[in-house]
């Protein structure tokens, strides 16, 4: 979708043993329908006509947040977009940005990600600087399987008293259940009681971690694009790889929940979506070290 949108745009693609080339003497701004609503296609080609000469429309865009927060910040330096948080985004190009300081939206995946932390452990957390808004179907489901989840200006607060129960979710576009909080949520069904079922509509591959925490005693079975997950009493400390960023950030998670000590290798996946994740984790008590 990516490559397609930008030859639309009149941009030259080669591809060759596995590097691609774009180059062009201009963009021409073009009417762009996307099969899918992909966020990171539709951030390309907004950041690719914001100074092309003339009107550029995409269709069926994604919605996400970070697509609202990424046309404040380009219309704070000047450019001129409209309809982010719609299917419809218009860009109409502008000769020149000017610099800005600029504060960006709260990580939705990373308060996603901590909401989790505490469902799997038991745990109370409160978190600072949220957005509650852009993870409802995330409080749906942990509210769902039990968690008591209080919401205020900019914070949450989680309390899970006792084990969570079994819930199914489906990922979808913005504003269902979001991909990227899949392999996060599975690993907490993990420990919960009875039997979840995730549905992937989004990403293929996105089970890999499941495989992993079979080392650590998950029972799961997969089907396609359906992981059928069988809630177990423990999870056990094991060497495990990360393969991805959200597989290796639900690898901590177990860690922080399993009976003995857990190794993850392949983190570099990992610190490239948190930032300090060790000192935060080990601030709620956690006994983590990054060697």
């Amino acid at each position: 979708m990516h490559l397609k949108s930008f030859e639309k745009l009149g941009i030259n693609i080669s591809k060759n043993y596995g590097n691609i080339t774009c180059n062009c003497d201009k963009i021409i701004p073009e009417k762009i329908h996307l099969d899918f609503p992909s966020v990171g296609a539709t951030e390309n080609i907004i950041l690719a006509t914001c100074q092309a000469e003339g009107t550029t429309i995409i269709t069926n865009a994604a919605r996400e947040p970070e697509i609202i927060d990424l046309q404040n910040f380009l219309n704070r330096m000047g450019a001129k977009i409209q309809g982010a948080g719609s299917n419809v985004i218009k860009i109409d190009g502008v000769k020149e940005l000017k610099d800005v300081s600029y504060n960006i939206m709260p990580d939705r995946i990373e308060t996603g990600t901590f909401l989790c932390l505490s469902a799997i452990t038991n745990g109370n957390i409160i978190l600072k600087n949220v957005e509650a808004n852009h993870i409802t179907p995330i409080i749906d489901k942990l509210e769902e399987a039990g968690s008591n989840i209080k919401i205020e200006k900019n914070k949450i607060e989680i309390n899970v008293p006792k084990k969570i129960r079994a819930v199914d979710i489906k990922t979808m576009p913005y504003p269902g259940f979001p991909t990227d909080m899949q392999s996060i949520f599975g690993t907490t069904l993990t420990l919960a009681k009875g039997t979840s079922v995730i549905i992937e509509n989004i990403f293929e591959n996105r089970y890999k971690y499941l495989q992993e925490l079979a080392r650590m005693g998950a029972k799961f079975t997969i089907e396609g694009k359906t992981a059928i997950i069988k809630g177990v009493r423990k999870l056990y400390g094991a060497n495990v790889l990360a393969t991805d960023l959200r597989g290796g950030a639900a690898l901590v998670i177990a860690g922080s929940a399993a009976k003995g000590m857990t190794t993850i290798d392949n983190i570099e996946y990992i610190l490239r979506g948190y930032e300090k994740f060790e000192y935060k984790l080990k601030n709620l008590g956690i006994d983590i070290n990054k060697l």
